[in-house]
């Protein structure tokens, strides 16, 4: 099952690290968790506290040990596909979490959530369209999709950003179908 995947981090430095972290299956159902920062974990930004509103007491008060969220991760996400929409970002603190927890990076791995809404195009089009035929539309569709999206109120909590990628991937499938109607329609 498609998976889509987010992270809140403590910044964009190299020594940053995974604050929270959200997930939401193509079904809907997903989990959020709150990190809380491991030793030597220290790098803090302030202008990302005010993105993403969790502070580093919050963390520290409420947060799982890093090594709980790396373990419920891996039991819940292992062979299932993983997308999110910044996957060098994501992958880095996705690495970072697991590494330090002892468990292999490759237990999981993420792709790019438009990868996963090229692949609902062509599940929908392949039976009316031939493979070129959706390479050309598919950067399309997704565009049209994520600006449908656009105006949404962003929170920046890794769940809700996760939701949200979710969203534009039914969007994407219910684009893709409407186009599918109309070439259905259009050879009778």
């Amino acid at each position: 099952m498609r998976v889509f995947l987010d992270f809140e981090a403590s910044s964009l430095a190299d020594a940053s690290y995974p604050i929270e972290v959200g997930w939401v299956f193509e079904d809907g159902e997903g989990e959020s968790w709150l990190v809380r920062p491991a030793e030597g974990w220290d790098d803090w930004n302030a202008g990302a506290q005010a993105i993403h509103g969790l502070s580093r007491q919050t963390l520290l008060t409420d947060g799982a040990p890093y090594d709980v969220v790396a373990r419920r991760m891996v039991e819940a996400l292992a062979g299932h596909e993983l997308f999110a929409s910044a996957p060098s970002w994501d992958g880095k603190w996705l690495s970072v979490l697991l590494r330090r927890a002892g468990l292999p990076r490759k237990a999981l791995t993420l792709r790019d959530t438009d990868e996963a809404n090229a692949a609902r195009i062509a599940e929908i089009l392949t039976p009316a369209l031939d493979g070129a035929a959706i390479e050309v539309l598919t950067p399309g569709v997704i565009r049209r999709a994520r600006m449908e999206r656009d105006g949404r109120v962003v929170r920046h909590r890794a769940r809700e950003d996760a939701e949200e990628e979710r969203q534009v991937w039914l969007v994407v499938g219910r684009m893709a179908q409407a186009e599918r109607d109309r070439l259905d329609q259009a050879r009778r």
